[in-house]
């Protein structure tokens, strides 16, 4: 499954993964795991919201048992973010089906849509759909950077986009969701576990700063007549590294647009997106607050407007106690230690699910702790050994 899996939507030039949503790339990963879902005999349909599931047994019998995550991927991600919870989703059944397991609730293994926003600047927009935590309206608002609607794109990949909505009566069937993933971080290879669980996801949020000022030409205009929201820019990603560090948060300029963007010309706008996450939100506000009053100090030192808008805010999830418990025992049974439960600062769909259905997550341990980048790595003994934990967990809770 992941010597077909790894080739779709990978750039040549970069080594990294452009499986954005809705696009050719996202077809191909969407019909390599209908195939997946076919071989194995199970139902596989498609969601009002895009989403694709794969059941054994009927999922109308409700208190289902469902695992999974997403195939698409950030700008030149790596291949292991999503997929790896998904194929091992897939192998985790067969591993089930290899010991005559006989289980008495439904068992489903969901891919869903656009969990990374990469192309329309909206993370876990499949499972914000389903939850109801992102409205129809709002989401017919979001725009590609090539100025694609979203339900634009929907359509023109065979999906109806007025169809979009909350899908109570879905999750309603499902009794518990456990997503697999790699870690994107070093815990687990800290403490050498191979597999670890969440405790928690960290708040986080998305703000664009929009810093105006004069565009001008680069070689004849003075320095002390320049209105350059580039340098309150650069000022504002230093002091959010500071303020970051003082919080023990984290806190990330990754993304940046300039206008005119041209090599002799001062930029007329400076707009960059600042991501920051920490471990509660009294401690997120104070860091976000701080990098703002950097940003207005410095561009009221240079003659520069600045607009801050916050995209978006996922406030801390706290992962279902029962569930998370029940797994550390599951996976505690033939281990002289605990289970390592771990914080992490990464959204995922199962944290937007956590308000609607008890929800839980497994990490596969990453040695580099690089993720969202073609660098990304688990080892096959490692991924094998977070394979037989999922099956050891779906044993657990679909055959009670």
């Amino acid at each position: 499954m992941w010597r077909e899996l790894l080739p779709l939507g990978r750039h040549p030039g970069t080594g990294g993964y452009r499986r954005y949503a809705w696009t050719g790339a996202d077809a191909e990963c969407r019909a390599w795991f209908a195939t997946q879902a076919e071989l194995r005999g199970l139902r596989h349909e498609v969601d009002r919201n895009g989403n694709q599931w794969a059941w054994l047994g009927d999922p109308a019998d409700g208190d289902a048992v469902v695992t999974g995550s997403h195939l698409d991927s950030v700008p030149d991600g790596g291949a292991f973010d999503g997929p790896l919870g998904v194929v091992s989703a897939f192998a985790a059944l067969d591993e089930l089906r290899r010991r005559g397991t006989s289980l008495s609730r439904p068992l489903g293994i969901v891919n869903f849509g656009d969990e990374e926003g990469a192309r329309f600047g909206l993370a876990c927009v499949g499972s914000r759909l389903t939850a109801g935590r992102l409205t129809r309206a709002q989401a017919h608002r979001l725009t590609d950077g090539d100025g694609t609607t979203l339900p634009r794109a929907m359509e023109a990949a065979g999906h109806d986009p007025d169809a979009i909505g909350p899908d109570p009566e879905r999750l309603a069937r499902i009794g518990a969701f456990v997503e697999l993933h790699v870690e994107q971080g070093r815990a687990l290879d800290l403490s050498g576990d191979r597999v670890g669980i969440a405790g928690a996801i960290w708040p986080h949020g998305r703000w664009r700063f929009d810093f105006r000022g004069e565009a001008n030409h680069a070689g004849t205009t003075r320095l002390a007549d320049r209105r350059d929201p580039m340098l309150p820019y650069a000022e504002t990603v230093l002091a959010a590294r500071r303020e970051a560090e003082l919080a023990g948060a984290v806190a990330t300029f990754g993304k940046i647009a300039v206008e005119p963007n041209g090599v002799n010309a001062i930029p007329s706008l400076v707009r960059g997106w600042l991501d920051s996450r920490a471990v509660d939100q009294p401690s997120l506000d104070a860091v976000v607050d701080a990098v703002e009053k950097a940003a207005r100090e410095h561009a009221a030192a240079h003659g520069v407007e600045l607009d801050v808008v916050r995209e978006s805010r996922t406030p801390v999830v706290e992962f279902d106690h029962a569930l998370r418990d029940e797994l550390a025992r599951i996976l505690g049974r033939d281990r002289a230690a605990p289970v390592p439960v771990l914080g992490t600062g990464a959204g995922h769909d199962a944290g937007i699910l956590s308000g609607s259905i008890p929800t839980a997550m497994m990490f596969v341990r990453n040695p580099t702790g690089v993720s969202h980048s073609p660098a990304e790595h688990a080892d096959e003994d490692d991924c094998v050994a977070g394979v037989l934990a999922l099956a050891d967990v779906l044993e657990g809770l679909a055959r009670t």
